[in-house]
């Protein structure tokens, strides 16, 4: 598990692209406010979230294996239960990180993720991070 500051600056400063599961376009969700400042940091946001066709100026993908590119980091806004498909989606892509939002806390997605080679961040915002250690 990713969870020492050291970790989390190294996942950070080395992604460039993030897979936000769950990203909703109403502008006073969590997700959307994350998922803008991430933007506006310099990442590359990529929407996941078969309810629209776009979100933050992005295409929408329905799943994370519908998505054209490499991922960094598949960044979780789903409930808890939600999580072991989206690990299995985040392996088979190929992604580098699978990060749990707060209040997430998929402890066998997590050991999956990990197990196939995958990074584990659990019950962390990435935005709140982001601005702890790098902003």
């Amino acid at each position: 598990m990713a969870d020492d500051i050291a970790s989390l600056r190294r996942i950070l400063a080395t992604s460039k692209t993030i897979a936000v599961v769950g990203l909703s376009a109403d502008w006073f969700r969590p997700s959307y406010f994350a998922a803008k400042y991430m933007q506006e940091h310099g990442y590359r946001v990529v929407p996941v979230n078969p309810r629209y066709e776009s979100i933050l100026g992005e295409r929408c993908y329905r799943s994370l294996r519908d998505i054209p590119e490499p991922v960094d980091i598949v960044d979780v806004f789903r409930r808890t239960d939600d999580v072991g498909p989206i690990a299995d989606e985040a392996i088979a892509i190929g992604a580098k990180v699978l990060w749990q939002q707060l209040g997430v806390k998929n402890h066998a997605a997590a050991a999956k993720a990990e197990a196939a080679g995958l990074e584990s961040v659990m019950d962390r915002c990435v935005k709140i991070e982001h601005a702890r250690i790098l902003g």
